[in-house]
């Protein structure tokens, strides 16, 4: 049985790589407040990177497990898994991410207040994951035009990078070798983003 809080004949559904995002209730329909969404994650699903963001979230998890990593006011980077029933709260400006670390699929409900900047965020990243194979730079732009800001990959997922990394900054992609710098990107304030295979949100290429 369909255990979601909000009903809809034909609710639109929009695609970030393997993760799916079902609209429920949209900013339009809220004057601004929230926006509400089921969000469906594949198994090695959800964002590959940190970030934050000014709106808050609340997430009602209705089947399998999410896996949030939050950062506190120290630089701690704090993990938990929550199952269905769990309900966890982020603040706004929280850096996190949210991926499912399970063997099975994980749905949750999600409403993002107020709603503009995530569902601005939302439809842009799909329409440019539907568009093929979206290069860094015009995730950055999206990302920056709705106040989204890329903090870079979970802390234990840098130790297990392959030999080959893509860093960047704000301004800059490039491809080196780990044992190598490119020449634009000076040592200090430059970010790592984990192995290719695992940025399946969206599915970037560079």
């Amino acid at each position: 049985m369909d255990k979601s809080p909000v009903e809809s004949d034909t609710p639109p559904r929009l695609a970030m790589g393997t993760d799916e995002i079902t609209v429920l209730a949209t900013s339009a329909q809220t004057d601004g407040a929230l926006f509400a969404v089921e969000l469906r994650m594949q198994p090695g699903g959800g964002p590959p990177v940190m970030h934050r963001h000014a709106p808050g979230e609340v997430y009602y998890i209705l089947e399998g497990e999410f896996t949030f990593y939050t950062e506190d006011a120290n630089g701690r980077t704090n993990r938990r898994t929550a199952g269905a029933g769990n309900v966890v709260p982020l603040a706004g400006q929280t850096p996190h991410t949210i991926r499912n670390e399970s063997d099975a699929i994980a749905r949750a409900f999600v409403v993002h207040a107020p709603g503009w900047p995530m569902e601005n965020f939302v439809r842009a990243a799909a329409e440019l994951a539907a568009s093929g194979s979206p290069n860094m730079e015009a995730v950055l732009k999206v990302a920056s035009q709705n106040g989204i800001e890329l903090l870079g990959p979970i802390p234990g997922e840098r130790a297990a990078a392959r030999s080959t990394t893509v860093i960047w900054r704000p301004e800059h992609a490039c491809e080196s070798s780990i044992n190598r710098h490119c020449d634009e990107c000076p040592e200090q304030g430059r970010k790592e983003m984990p192995p290719r295979d695992t940025a399946v949100w969206p599915d970037i290429r560079v």
